[in-house]
């Protein structure tokens, strides 16, 4: 999927991070980057939610937390894609 919308969303606490893929041209070829955005909600003195990208101390192991999953699912997929492409190599 691209777009607006994130393609996983992993959270711990008040903390999430977000994976979005977009399409990029090059020299004629299409390419798909996928880039993480951390952040952190709070309710503000409205009672209304808020994001941020500000972290104080007891936020920093739950971004953590956030970004290895993060990290784990970003790199599954590329290690399923580099199995995929091995096999249809083979059978070429």
């Amino acid at each position: 999927m691209v777009g607006n919308q994130p393609v996983a969303k992993f959270k711990h606490g008040s903390v999430d991070a977000a994976i979005f893929e977009n399409e990029v041209k090059k020299d004629g070829k299409t390419f798909r980057i996928r880039k993480v955005v951390l952040q952190r909600n709070y309710l503000d003195r409205n009672d209304k939610w808020q994001s941020t990208s500000s972290l104080d101390v007891n936020d920093v192991p739950k971004a953590v937390l956030a970004l290895s999953k993060a990290y784990e699912f970003l790199t599954r997929i590329d290690t399923a894609k580099g199995a995929k492409d091995e096999e249809e190599e083979e059978l070429i």
